[in-house]
């Protein structure tokens, strides 16, 4: 396979691992993907409130990591470090993905004809609301809508799946879903929560968006563009 399609996933949980690999095998089979996994990004991050400049300096050695080892893309799937993703974009000339930014597109492109955009970010990671929540609503506003945006953290739900209870984690994050109302589009943050979509979307009227398959499709068009 050309090394043109060749894109590296960066990972701070194994978790996001098959999710992320099994949307591209469905979405974008044409694309080679390497994982470069270093699960010590999350722990770190986790009791902290801001992102350090040394956690910006990891995230750069990661990603010229990727493009020595020949990446013409790069899909951090890692979703509480947005600004210090946005940092390695500014640096590189090829197309650097935020794990949620296709998604967050996607969804603001959804209902186009209402005036307020109800949203719910549903994440199992809490560190990662914050920052994705301020990411988000900049891109809102940037795309000129209205939104009114829940945060719900599902507690327990991630130790679950790293205990092996996979269905104990979809029904956690399901219920939490089937309790809201009066919504237009439910994101699930993680990666991680990927498998938990199918469930989740029987709970509830609205469109359910996870970052995985949002991320391989828009990656995939942004690979072809940047080639041409």
């Amino acid at each position: 396979m050309s090394h043109s399609k060749r894109i590296a996933l960066i990972h701070a949980t194994p978790l996001a691992m098959e999710p992320i690999a099994s949307a591209f095998a469905r979405l974008a089979p044409e694309l080679e993907f390497f994982n470069l996994l270093e699960d010590s990004l999350s722990r770190d991050q986790s009791q902290a409130k801001t992102i350090s400049p040394a956690m910006y300096t990891r995230f750069e050695r990661l990603s010229e990591y990727a493009i020595l080892n020949g990446a013409k893309g790069i899909l951090f799937t890692c979703s509480a470090f947005g600004p210090a993703i946005e940092a390695c974009a500014q640096k590189h000339s090829i197309p650097i993905l935020k794990p949620n930014e296709a998604m967050f597109e996607q969804c603001l492109r959804s209902a186009p004809d209402q005036d307020i955009l109800k949203v719910a970010l549903v994440a199992t990671f809490e560190a990662s609301l914050a920052p994705m929540k301020d990411e988000f609503l900049a891109m809102a506003q940037a795309f000129k809508r209205e939104v009114h945006l829940y945060c719900i953290h599902v507690k327990e739900a991630m130790q679950d799946l790293a205990n092996g209870e996979e269905e104990l984690h979809h029904s956690k994050i399901a219920k939490s879903v089937s309790e809201l109302k009066d919504c237009d589009v439910i994101m699930l943050a993680q990666f991680s929560m990927a498998h938990a979509q199918k469930l989740t979307q029987s709970m509830t009227q609205a469109l359910v968006l996870t970052s995985p398959d949002c991320a391989a499709l828009s990656l995939s068009q942004r690979l072809t563009s940047h080639a041409s």
